[in-house]
């Protein structure tokens, strides 16, 4: 078996009001050539964490075989998610800690699938501090938002 194609994903959501219209966006860049690729996108009502999920989730969809991936994301919620509570989660059939319903638990089952296909490495970064992709996926996940809006 090859080795696995190495790629960063970053990634940002955005949300004007929790609920309100929100937005999400990617960049997925391919170190070795340096090929980027970009793609944002919008809803009406929704919360900022479901759009930092669907970011991540977006992202790795547009992989187009298995690969390895440095995710960057300024969202403690889907870090946390991934690295502690999504497998707790599964085992308890969904629920909480608190045996409460996981919340976007729509949302954390795609996520879950799709990490069974890459291997991911998981990235926290300061969010409005100036890290430049985190700074690019913000501006165009307003964009998106803000497009949407203009648009009812």
């Amino acid at each position: 078996m090859s080795e696995a194609t190495h790629v960063e994903l970053y990634t940002d959501g955005a949300c004007s009001g929790n609920p309100g219209p929100g937005g999400w966006a990617y960049i997925l860049r391919h170190p070795a050539s340096g090929a980027e690729r970009e793609a944002s996108g919008a809803e009406m009502r929704t919360t900022n964490n479901r759009m930092e999920l669907i970011a991540v989730i977006e992202g790795l969809r547009a992989l187009s075989r298995a690969s390895r991936v440095d995710v960057y994301s300024d969202s403690q919620y889907v870090l946390n998610g991934l690295n502690e509570w999504l497998d707790q989660w599964k085992k308890r059939g969904w629920k909480t800690a608190a045996k409460k319903p996981v919340k976007n638990d729509d949302l954390w089952r795609q996520l879950d699938e799709l990490r069974t296909e890459h291997d991911l490495n998981y990235h926290w970064v300061r969010g409005h501090n100036e890290h430049p992709e985190n700074e690019r996926c913000d501006a165009m996940a307003v964009a998106a938002r803000e497009a949407l809006v203009a648009g009812q």
